[in-house]
């Protein structure tokens, strides 16, 4: 008889089935709203909304680098995520500014050394061709040592 009437009636089924599937997630509910009381208590003319959260040290140098603030102290205690996300895409997007700029720097680098060692004919052709030529050699001794050498 249960199953039936859960079956039909969705919200139902919802409140009655969450607690039981899920029940850290309803202590975590009553713990946020009591969080969300204590804050009004501490801040009485400060209403808490549900994305706001406090920032962490990261989270305000992010928000400094980023221009919303000038300066560490200017930042509230509570700043909304959406402000936060903003800031962090920001950075996000000068990180990856810088990171393409020493891309193409170290592209440019090594265009040049590589055409200053060809200038020098400092090429893998010729440095596989002297290090083979030395392996030869030492093979050539190594031959000469064993037919010299007499057992």
């Amino acid at each position: 008889m249960l199953g039936r009437l859960l079956g039909r009636s969705p919200g139902l089924r919802w409140w009655v089935t969450r607690p039981v599937l899920h029940p850290t997630r309803a202590i975590g509910d009553k713990a946020k709203g009591a969080q969300d009381e204590a804050l009004q208590t501490a801040n009485p003319g400060y209403k808490a909304f549900k994305n706001d959260r406090r920032p962490t040290n990261f989270d305000k140098k992010v928000l400094v680098w980023a221009g919303r603030f000038k300066k560490e102290e200017d930042i509230p205690k509570h700043i909304s995520s959406e402000v936060l996300d903003a800031a962090r895409n920001s950075v996000r997007i000068k990180v990856c500014y810088i990171m393409i700029a020493l891309t193409l720097l170290g592209c440019l680098a090594m265009v040049i050394t590589g055409k200053e060692a060809a200038k020098r004919d400092h090429t893998l052709l010729r440095m596989n061709i002297e290090k083979k030529a030395k392996w030869r050699a030492e093979v050539a001794e190594d031959q000469e040592a064993a037919v010299g050498k007499p057992q």
